[in-house]
């Protein structure tokens, strides 16, 4: 008799210690000082473009406010001043949105410097620079089919021994307008002065359409890409630790960069 006292008992305890458990706590979050947060990607034979935004805190609205009263320069290795002007687009090829834009076309050798300064009403100041790096072309690109009719892709190119590397790499399916099929930084710590290949998994059917894609990145880009992503990975994770974007400009976030890449397109075929 007393074991099934003991029994009926245990729930009604587990019960009764569920709620005592139970507690509100009020947390006094820090002050979030907003700060210009800029995006500004150099590309041979291009207009100058870049998107200037302001932080917000954790609780606020998920998409960033717009400075309409910010004001970007960009001084060429020449020593032109070249102010890009409010004139928010979004490039549907790409995807990409802008914020500020420029007729400056960018034409800079490897080697030479560009340098960037955004300044707004309120006296914040950004400022960053980028050193125009050399393209990497991409050797070869070829596939082979397993006996499902699955294809892997193999894409090689040669690093140059004489200088620290870092490269990102990426394929995209029909456009590059939409999401990457593959998309990841590395440095040539291992592979110097080496033939380097980068394969994939048996993805790929006959007819896909590929856009491989190689940059040759700064490491202060390659630093940027690796935070974002391991901010990326420790959100919600209990277990992961917390991560800091390294960003490449003083004075707010951001990148300052430039994209030196070599691209092929090719369609899968038996």
């Amino acid at each position: 008799m007393q074991k099934r006292l003991l029994y009926l008992l245990l729930p009604l305890l587990a019960i009764l210690t569920a709620c005592d458990l139970e507690k509100d706590i009020d947390v006094d979050l820090p002050y979030h000082e907003p700060q210009l947060v800029v995006e500004c990607y150099l590309e041979p034979g291009k207009q100058i473009r870049a998107s200037v935004l302001e932080s917000s805190g954790y609780f606020e609205a998920p998409t960033p406010p717009m400075v309409p009263d910010a004001e970007v320069f960009v001084t060429t290795p020449a020593g032109k001043r070249v102010q890009l002007k409010y004139k928010p687009l979004m490039i549907k090829s790409t995807g990409r949105f802008y914020t500020h834009t420029s007729t400056e076309i960018m034409n800079g050798k490897p080697g030479q410097v560009y340098q960037l300064e955004v300044t707004d009403g309120k006296g914040r100041k950004v400022t960053g620079f980028t050193i125009v790096q050399p393209k990497v072309p991409i050797d070869e690109v070829e596939w082979k089919f397993n006996d499902k009719d699955k294809a892997y892709l193999l894409t090689s190119f040669y690093d140059d021994a004489n200088t620290a590397n870092y490269y990102r790499y990426m394929t995209h399916i029909d456009s590059l307008s939409g999401g990457s099929d593959r998309d990841f930084v590395t440095s040539d710590e291992l592979t110097n002065g080496k033939r380097v290949s980068y394969g994939s998994a048996y993805d790929y059917e006959e007819n896909d359409t590929l856009i491989v894609t190689l940059y040759h990145i700064e490491q202060q880009y390659y630093d940027f890409i690796s935070s974002v992503s391991d901010a990326k990975d420790a959100n919600g994770n209990p277990f992961a630790q917390p991560s800091k974007i390294k960003s490449s400009v003083e004075g707010g976030f951001g990148i300052f960069t430039n994209l030196a890449y070599d691209r092929k397109t090719v369609i899968i075929r038996k």
